[in-house]
């Protein structure tokens, strides 16, 4: 059976920012890509930079793109819009975090290779942590009203589960939205009550690494939707090679979503932050 892959254009091109929203500690970044593919699959990602200021300020940083999962897409007749979840951490972020309406966004993809259906009779259950909320945005989107569990630091953070639809069960480190707990709590509770399930995970490696724990421990299935620096998004540059039971693969080509039983672990040499 083939990936889930739309392939991307292999130029950059321009989207007209639409909007930018503040959600707590995140930003939620919407633009109209006129020319590029309106199919991408939940869980692959754009290269994206703000085109008139980068790279343009007093220590002309930053030299690079940067890698987003998209959260939304929604076709339109003349392109397609997509939501970014993004937040303002470095000079890369904090340049995409200051885009307003109007404003160009240039972007390369979709990329990579995005999360596959759940087989039937084990519906999907979706973990998200902080940031990593962004690709189940969309997963949820297109499987229904699935099972949604989601941890975040503290309510600043946790405002992004607001963008889910139905009830999702959240949970802070600090207790600040519902109960103080790890997200990964919530999980062990959803696996030991039996039912066959397939879980989605994004979120930290800490976060990713307990989810693969669990799942291997029960035999349950799980892809993981993994980060790594990423400078091309093409496979050329190597900087995201990750290990794997396999041997070692490129998460901009092969992934960012792996199946958790070809991991060894997940945490790996610069898997995030």
């Amino acid at each position: 059976m083939s990936e889930p892959r739309t392939l991307a254009p292999p130029e950059r091109r321009v989207a007209i920012v639409s909007g930018v929203e503040r959600l707590g500690a995140y930003h939620l970044v919407t633009a109209h890509d006129a020319s590029g593919p309106r199919d991408p699959r939940p869980g692959q990602f754009y290269m994206l930079a703000a085109e008139e200021c980068w790279g343009g300020r007093d220590d002309e940083r930053p030299y690079l793109p940067r890698a987003f999962s998209y959260a939304r897409a929604h076709v339109e007749p003349d392109g397609v819009s997509l939501g970014f979840l993004l937040e303002a951490i470095g000079p890369g972020t904090e340049r995409l975090s200051e885009l307003g309406p109007d404003d160009h966004l240039t972007l390369v993809g979709p990329l990579g290779i995005g999360f596959r259906p759940p087989p039937d009779g084990a519906p999907p259950v979706l973990v998200g942590g902080g940031i990593g909320a962004a690709p189940l945005l969309c997963l949820q989107e297109e499987l229904g009203e699935p099972t949604v569990l989601l941890g975040f630091r503290s309510a600043g953070y946790a405002q992004a589960a607001a963008l889910f639809s139905g009830d999702p069960s959240v949970v802070t480190d600090d207790g600040s939205v519902g109960r103080q707990a790890l997200v990964t709590e919530l999980l062990a509770a959803e696996l030991d009550a039996g039912s066959e399930v397939t879980v989605y995970a994004c979120g930290p490696p800490p976060m990713l690494e307990a989810v693969r724990v669990l799942c291997a421990e029960r035999g349950v299935p799980a892809q993981l939707a993994l980060e790594s620096g990423m400078a091309c998004g093409f496979g050329a540059c190597f900087g995201c090679v990750v290990p794997t039971a396999d041997g070692y693969v490129r998460l901009c080509v092969d992934g960012p979503v792996l199946d958790a039983d070809r991991l060894e672990t997940a945490l790996f040499a610069g898997s995030g932050h």
